[in-house]
């Protein structure tokens, strides 16, 4: 291990680094990562899978959802990096897992920028009734807006991403409000239209809906205090996204009943029960700070990442400019550019067609939640609360494996072009 790598995943004192990201920004960055785009489709896709029960798969993941947010807290206070869970790997596992968790975030992983871009588009479109042919606009301007915030450093996109978290969570409570009073307890029966199995799927659902706490871990060390900030940032984040997917999903069944998973667009049908003129606008308000949001934080992380892999040598050292806490990389973030432009691309070649872009994301997020935990595990003093964590996530991440089906395609590739590299590398100093 180099003296570099030694230097950025020691555990550090929790002194206060000036200009850092404080509690408020924080918790705005990770809740971004963790809402995303499901706030606007899976309340009413859970309900249409699960029926009344689909209450039961959101308090499920909800508590799944612990031990992994707890781990990778735990890993990010105690070792604030840029290379995220790719360092925890190469202090854990070596360069070659290293490389491969890093490659799998920002060439796998980043096949969800173009989801998120497309979906708040045709989210937008639907809602104000603008035509299909001004999407992929509409989707530039989500991948662009975020980039021009990331120029200036993590810290301003905080601030931003502080702005748009409380404007979101202000239209949630809205809708939440605006459909209460329609709520009826017959919509609640029967409570098992479709099973334990509905549940069971209506559970795989939330859990990509829950996922993203890796994420913060390639921005700890842009918090002024990471072992203040970064448990109770991960601890208010699960709260208040449990707390939103739970209450949307209640109202959702409650006030809508057997309509509740016939549209794409279930948040307009809620505003629409508390007969608002302005419900299309408020909803597509939503859509676009929804997908700001995530794609402001997950290119905050991209870069960061990028910077920090070639300054370990395993892209090119070009790109490592700005990879230290506290500057800003943009150079990785021309990269990160080039990257998420290539799937941008891709899906409107193939005509908008999203699901072979999420199966990717998913497998590469699943793969690397995976050898994260297994870090985790070898990192974290035993007999701590996030050990304990990172022992119950190993399970449940392996069990995760499997849903991700043949898309592993894409995450053994990259590991495959990680192994490759360093064959490379050591030939070259022989």
């Amino acid at each position: 291990m180099s003296t570099r790598d030694s230097a950025l995943i020691a555990p550090h004192l929790d002194a206060p680094r000036a200009g850092g990201l404080g509690l408020l920004p924080g918790i705005a960055l990770y809740l971004a990562s963790v809402l995303g785009t499901g706030l606007l489709v899976l309340p009413g896709l859970a309900a249409r899978t699960a029926g009344p029960a689909s209450v039961v798969s959101v308090l499920a993941v909800t508590l799944l959802a612990i031990p992994l947010a707890g781990a990778f807290a735990a890993l990010a206070a105690r070792h604030p990096d840029p290379g995220g869970v790719a360092a925890y790997a190469r202090r854990a596992l070596g360069p070659i897992a290293a490389r491969a968790a890093g490659y799998w975030f920002l060439f796998g992983v980043a096949a969800g920028g173009a989801v998120v871009a497309m979906l708040g588009a045709r989210y937008i479109s639907i809602v104000v009734g603008i035509d299909d042919a001004a999407e992929p606009l509409i989707a530039l301007g989500f991948l662009a807006l975020p980039f021009v915030s990331n120029l200036f450093g993590v810290r301003i996109a905080g601030w931003l991403q502080l702005g748009l978290t409380a404007l979101l969570m202000a239209v949630v409570v809205t809708v939440i409000a605006l459909a209460a009073p329609a709520v009826e307890p017959a919509h609640f029966r029967p409570f098992l239209p479709h099973g334990w199995g509905g549940v069971g799927t209506a559970i795989v659902m939330f859990v990509r809906a829950f996922a993203g706490w890796e994420v913060g871990t390639h921005i700890s060390g842009e918090f002024r205090r990471p072992r203040r900030t970064i448990p109770i940032a991960t601890a208010v984040t699960l709260v208040v996204s449990g707390t939103a997917y739970l209450v949307l999903q209640i109202v959702t069944v409650g006030a809508l009943g057997d309509r509740a998973g016939e549209g794409d667009v279930v948040l307009l049908e809620l505003a629409r029960t508390g007969d608002l003129a302005a419900a299309p606008a408020l909803v597509g308000a939503a859509a676009g700070i929804v997908a700001l949001g995530v794609m402001n934080v997950y290119i905050a992380a991209f870069a960061k990442l990028g910077a920090s892999l070639a300054a370990s040598g395993d892209l090119p050292v070009w790109f490592s400019k700005g990879a230290a806490n506290g500057e800003v990389p943009r150079r990785a973030l021309l990269l990160t550019g080039g990257v998420v432009s290539v799937y941008f691309i891709a899906a409107l070649a193939m005509g908008g067609d999203l699901q072979p872009f999420i199966l990717v994301h998913t497998a590469s997020m699943v793969a690397i939640y995976v050898i994260g935990m297994v870090a985790a595990v070898r990192l974290l003093p035993r007999r701590t609360a996030g050990h304990r964590c990172a022992s119950i996530a190993v399970v449940l991440t392996f069990a995760l494996l499997p849903l991700a089906g043949i898309a592993l395609i894409v995450p053994a590739f990259l590991a495959l072009t990680a192994w490759g590299v360093q064959k490379l590398r050591s030939r070259r100093t022989l």
